[in-house]
């Protein structure tokens, strides 16, 4: 059983958390004016103090979240009044959790609590505390007061964001599956009725073999022929079918990757006029296949996408500054391809295309996929 990695601080809120970290030096240096066991006591507070700033991160939310956040907001009082009103500023800490609070309920009342655990230790040393004290800690105090509502904003904003990229998703599967649904209704109505006649002729002509062979062959070249128009009909229907082109991959690739936080750069004509959507819709599916490989394989922070096109060719190469091929498990072992990249070597095969991979340079992968322009098929010609 592989054991749990330990993280102090969610990952997906990056350095951030530990930038705060520092600031708890400043009520540490206070404490060196303290001795015996109010020392001790303060020291156990402050290291509490930093459990329940971790812990707040790891809550998510409900009953939990109130509970840390209160012990919180309790040690801020604690810390201030019986120690140094300078240790208010722990109450930078509160504010940027008060802003997590999405309903609006339950943001009146932390903040209702938060202003006063904020607001109550320096009333009650404000007969204590010099007047140019007061002065210097007023504006802290008041930017104290509205951080809580910056970062309630900002949170509101990430879960949008979060809702929209959901909904997106949703919406391409519907896309996806009404697609699905199309072909497949258009694949019954067009080829039903023709394979149901082939296979009848062919059970006629089975007993016609012996009995009558002239009539067997006459039907058997009307199964040709009807095989024949079969087959129009399915180019037909993959004609009319919506192909997608390399320009609009090449946008849902750099959505892909800026939710992984890799950089895209793309070089060259991303419209390739006069390029058969057919060979556009291969390429596509390379450029997909290759991309994703990057975000969950490459652990890179850039791409690179250069496309070409010549008399002869179409040439696509897609490079990454990723730790490069290397076979998982083994350190040193060869590269194994996947079978993402063998479905892909398939696919170009199909249209005489070939694929390439390749060390990028000083690090990271290059793929490079190339798709001739002419495709010639028994004795027609497609032009790519």
């Amino acid at each position: 059983m592989a054991r749990k990695q330990f993280h102090m601080f969610p990952q997906r809120f990056g350095f951030f958390p530990y930038v705060w970290l520092l600031y708890l030096l400043m009520p540490a240096f206070n404490l060196q004016m303290e001795h015996g066991v109010k020392l001790l006591l303060g020291v156990l507070m402050l290291v509490l103090f930093a459990v329940t700033y971790r812990q707040l991160y790891w809550a998510g939310g409900g009953r939990v979240f109130h509970l840390w956040l209160g012990l919180q907001l309790l040690l801020v009082v604690v810390l201030s009044v019986f120690y140094t009103p300078y240790n208010f500023y722990l109450g930078f800490y509160a504010a940027n959790f008060i802003g997590w609070y999405t309903d609006k309920t339950l943001f009146r009342r932390a903040y209702t609590m938060f202003a006063l655990s904020v607001l109550l230790p320096l009333l009650l040393s404000m007969r204590s505390m010099e007047l140019s004290s007061l002065v210097f800690l007023f504006p802290f105090l008041l930017i104290m007061l509205v951080f809580p509502f910056g970062a309630r904003s900002l949170t509101s904003n990430r879960l949008l964001e979060r809702k929209l990229d959901q909904a997106n998703e949703v919406i391409k599967e519907m896309v996806k599956r009404e697609e699905r649904m199309r072909i497949a209704r258009d694949l019954h109505d067009t080829m039903g009725h023709t394979l149901s006649l082939i296979t009848l002729k062919s059970q006629l002509v089975e007993k016609l073999a012996a009995k009558d062979p002239e009539r067997a062959q006459a039907e058997a070249r009307e199964i040709q022929r009807t095989s024949r128009a079969a087959l129009r009909q399915v180019r037909e229907l993959v004609s009319e079918m919506r192909a997608v082109s390399v320009a609009e991959e090449l946008a849902e690739a750099g959505e892909m990757l800026r939710s992984a936080e890799i950089a895209l750069e793309v070089e060259g004509d991303v419209s390739l006029e006069g390029i058969s959507d057919l060979t556009q819709n291969i390429l596509s599916l390379c450029i997909k296949e290759a991309v994703t490989n990057i975000v969950k394989h490459s652990g890179a922070d850039r791409c690179r996408i250069i496309i070409g096109i010549t008399e002869g060719d179409v040439r696509i190469t897609i490079e990454d500054n990723g730790i490069g091929l290397r076979q998982a498990g083994e350190a040193g072992g060869a590269y194994r391809a996947g079978n993402g990249l063998k479905g892909m070597a398939e696919r170009l095969s199909l249209m005489d295309g070939s694929l390439t991979l390749s060390p990028g340079g000083t690090r990271g992968t290059s793929l490079s996929v190339v798709i001739p322009r002419i495709v010639k098929e028994g004795k027609e010609g497609v032009t790519a």
